[in-house]
């Protein structure tokens, strides 16, 4: 087993902001750590640092056993890779450069004796590397994620797959795999809760040490036996499981306040004694010593510095407003999304917040896509009410028209708002200090509160939300549940959010046998009536 330790690590920002300051944590062997805390704190990067993919200004981290990582956002529709490039890409270190070099050796390969050696070499070294060997738990891996045997499966393109069989493939591959430390960024987005009960299940299981990112507050309680907490440039370690950790996070802002205060008070007596003493050494020279005694001490006092400030609240205001629409907001009549599911009927009226739900590949997203306007192959009537103007919050965050602009330019440009009307709603959002950051480059949780912020500036009656809290912080989820409660218009929400689905009034089941129909309450095992 492997344990991982960061050591007094220190990371400058390229612009030269200060994000990480002086932060020192272990994950002993076989820990299961949640990594926690605001979007944009750091957690990636600290994921980052961990792994060996950025060079911190000071510190060290230390990894025993081998090292395997889980990025946050896996492919994409876009994506050129096969499923044999996935699973090497997150392979250990020696497979992954013995299978780069087995490709271009047999991309090379020709009629010459050259090229044919060099060949014959590459697989070798790709034996020895134990690339053989895995590809017999790959086999595993993609009958379990995919249903197929490894050799049909790995051709197979990997934006051919949905992102829940992308995250459960690499997770499949890691668990299973030879690395004894894995480093998880949201691996739990994109699967359904039957998926993220099983991984809860696995991670509680392997001896393996876990560093995780994730946001879905169940699976934190079932999986994670300790929480790092990175806030405010500062990562701190609770002990203890999720179900305290709110309690320790109070109890732990209240010292670092009471610290404070009494440094404070500390500074403020010295001063007054240096002050009363300089007064009284002018007129007698028996206490100029106990004065230059008093300067050293305040000297001192004030270059060893205040104790580490209180990590200041998150404060996000979702004004989600809305507008009212006709009666009928949604009708759906004999919908059939072409290969996903049965025909079905429905109808959502003005005002009523409905949850879809089902498992990966049912549908779900292509469902939102329709209505949201987009050319999603059907049979059957999908038609918007009156006055209804949908907005689309993009699960996957595929926003190509956003790349290369900042927040700032975004609003200013789309929605005819001055500079400090677009400074001030990014604030409310807190996203001010990432208002002139490329978009691309915002953490997935800042993706998210900005496509949350034009869905608010657009004036959309009827909100398409595809798992708008899967990369948003705690404190985000919150603001986005509160901000719904006050928004004058329809909701229509796919989720695996266990949590967020039961602020629902109902709910649209896309069942795993095709047919679609109605709930009073959540269903989650694969949509089937009765498997609550």
């Amino acid at each position: 087993m492997g344990h991982v330790e960061v050591s007094r690590l220190t990371y400058v920002l390229p612009d030269g902001r200060p994000l990480l300051d002086d932060v020192s944590f272990r994950i002993g062997e076989g820990a299961k750590a949640a990594l926690v805390g605001p979007n944009g704190a750091g957690k990636t990067t600290l994921l980052r640092l961990v792994a060996g993919e950025l060079s911190p200004a000071d510190g060290v981290v230390g990894v025993s056993g081998g090292l395997g990582v889980m990025r946050q956002f896996i492919g994409s529709v876009r994506d050129g890779r096969s499923v044999h490039d996935l699973l090497v890409s997150v392979a250990p270190g020696r497979v992954r450069s013995a299978a780069g070099r087995l490709a271009r050796a047999e991309r090379a390969l020709g009629e010459d004796e050259a090229s044919q050696l060099a060949y014959a070499e590459a697989i070798n070294d790709y034996a020895d590397a134990g690339g053989y060997e895995l590809e017999v738990v790959w086999d595993t891996c993609t009958t379990v994620a995919l249903g197929l045997p490894y050799e049909r499966a790995k051709d197979r393109p990997v934006g051919t797959l949905s992102g829940g069989e992308q995250k459960r493939l690499v997770l499949e591959a890691l668990l299973r795999g030879p690395d004894d430390v894995l480093l998880l960024d949201e691996p739990d987005n994109y699967l359904d809760v039957p998926g993220k009960q099983w991984l809860a299940e696995r991670l509680t299981g392997t001896s393996k040490t876990v560093l995780l990112v994730s946001h879905d507050r169940r699976l934190l309680a079932d999986a994670a036996d300790r929480i790092v907490t990175v806030e405010g440039g500062d990562v701190w370690v609770h002990g203890g499981g999720f179900a305290t950790y709110a309690q320790a996070r109070r109890e732990r802002t209240e010292r670092l306040h009471e610290l404070r205060r009494r440094w404070d008070e500390e500074h403020a007596r010295l001063r007054r004694l240096v002050h009363t003493l300089r007064q009284r050494a002018a007129n007698n020279d028996a206490v100029a010593s106990a004065y230059q005694a008093a300067r050293t001490r305040l000297h001192r006092f004030e270059e060893a510095g205040p104790p580490r400030a209180a990590p200041k609240e998150q404060n996000v205001r979702m004004r989600l407003r809305g507008g009212r629409t006709g009666k009928r907001a949604v009708t759906c009549e004999r919908l059939e999304l072409t290969g996903l599911m049965r025909p079905f009927d429905t109808e959502i009226w003005y005002g009523e917040r409905v949850a879809v739900l089902g498992s990966n590949g049912s549908g779900k997203s292509s469902f939102l896509r329709l209505l949201a306007g987009e050319d999603v192959a059907h049979t059957g009537v999908a038609r918007l009410g009156a006055r209804v103007s949908p907005g689309h919050f993009v699960q996957t965050h595929a926003r190509p028209e956003l790349h290369g602009r900042t927040p700032a330019d975004i609003i200013t440009t789309e929605y005819a708002l001055t500079l400090n009307e677009a400074m001030a709603a990014l604030a409310r959002y807190e996203l001010a200090p990432a208002g002139r950051r490329p978009f691309e480059t915002l953490s997935g949780g800042q993706q998210a509160r900005l496509q949350i912020l034009l869905l608010e500036l657009s004036g959309a009656t009827l909100l398409l939300l595809d798992e708008p809290t899967d990369n948003l912080d705690l404190a985000s989820a919150e603001a986005l549940q509160h901000g719904l409660e006050g928004f004058s218009g329809t909701v229509l929400a796919v989720t695996h959010d266990r949590w967020f689905a039961d602020d629902f009034d109902r709910y649209l089941i896309f069942g795993g046998d095709g047919a679609v129909y109605e709930a009073d309450e959540p269903v989650w095992d694969e949509g089937r009536p009765g498997s609550l």
